[in-house]
């Protein structure tokens, strides 16, 4: 038994909940906050048989998309903000970030 844990972006959590469910997967949501964005995440909890953990990433792959996103850096704690201007910048947000970890002992009630 594996635990999936999938951090991904607010955009994609409902297209994720419906496809793990689709595919016969139980999983819990979390609201989460992202550090570099600031912006809001989803984390699941995926408990999953050890042969089906492929299939588990197959469903997050095709669900959780990379985009671009402009966004202002925040402004810089300490120091002189006079000459600080801050300029939008393109990064890329959305995918998935996944850690699998064994599961020693589960029960559901």
């Amino acid at each position: 038994m594996k635990l999936v844990i999938a951090v991904i972006q607010d955009k994609d959590s409902n297209r994720l909940s419906i496809a793990l469910v689709q595919e016969g997967f139980r999983a819990t949501k979390l609201a989460s906050t992202g550090g570099f964005l600031r912006a809001g995440n989803t984390t699941f909890l995926i408990g999953v048989e050890d042969e089906r953990v492929h299939e588990v990433f197959q469903v997050i792959n095709n669900s959780c998309k990379v985009r671009d996103q402009l966004v202002t850096p925040v402004t810089p704690m300490g120091g002189s903000t006079d000459s600080y201007i801050p300029f939008p910048v393109e990064v890329q947000v959305g995918g998935a970030t996944v850690f699998v970890v064994p599961v020693e002992r589960f029960e559901h009630f």
